[in-house]
């Protein structure tokens, strides 16, 4: 053996003997922190994939990321060093998250990333694969099941008290909901939850065509509609 080599060797033992590590437990470190990278990017590329809301936010995408990794070093720490464990129980107590979460959806990926990395330190890699493919079957199902049909928000306004029927009647055989009906003078607003099972909206032209319809707004209701 070189001197160089005896002299690197040294200092890696003495490093290692003064972190508590072994080989065995280096090797798992590494192996358990890049699984839970390559599948928070997973999880990231299925939440941009399956994002159903107006916005998408790159940063919360991004949080998906860390999440996974920083829980996986988290369990990797509170597993080899009970001292470091009891330390962490009494930082994390103190910690409050305030950010309001609008889709309860997103609580879903913030849960799996989460569990990802608990896993992923824990070294059930397994169960990490196995549980990360049975979720991504049921968002794909669940997707392509509310994207046989879209849920939309109708408002109307119109002059005259015959008018709303003939609104209502514009709309044929499609489902509809009567939200709510305000009174402006001679002004009425009409709001409508309607549920159409492909993207055609004739409808709408149906109802402009209507003599006293002032102007018609339809919205993709996305769960965060405020009457």
């Amino acid at each position: 053996m070189r001197l160089q080599d005896y002299f690197k060797n040294s200092v890696w033992e003495s490093f290692a003997s003064s972190q508590g590590l072994t080989l065995d437990t280096t090797t798992q470190i590494i192996v358990s922190m890049l699984v839970a990278l390559i599948m928070g990017l997973f999880i990231y590329k299925i939440y941009q994939i399956y994002f159903g809301g107006v916005v998408f936010s790159r940063s919360f995408a991004t949080t998906l990321v860390g999440m996974a990794v920083l829980t996986c070093m988290l369990t990797l720490a509170i597993s080899t060093n009970i001292v470091i464990s009891l330390g962490m129980v009494g930082a994390l107590s103190i910690v409050r998250y305030r950010t309001a979460i609008k889709d309860p959806m997103d609580l879903l990926y913030l849960f799996w990333s989460i569990s990802v990395g608990i896993t992923s330190g824990a070294g059930m890699y397994v169960l990490v694969v196995a549980a990360s493919l049975i979720m991504l079957i049921l968002i794909h199902i669940l997707y392509h099941r509310q994207k046989r049909g879209m849920i939309y928000i109708m408002v109307v306004h119109y002059q005259g008290e015959l008018t709303g029927d003939e609104v209502l009647r514009a709309l044929k055989k499609l489902r509809y909901q009567l939200k709510s009906k305000t009174f402006r003078g001679d002004l009425t607003e009409m709001t409508l939850e309607v549920y159409c099972r492909s993207d055609n909206t004739v409808f709408l032209e149906n109802i402009k065509a209507i003599e006293q319809v002032k102007d018609v707004t339809l919205i993709q209701y996305n769960g965060e509609y405020h009457g």
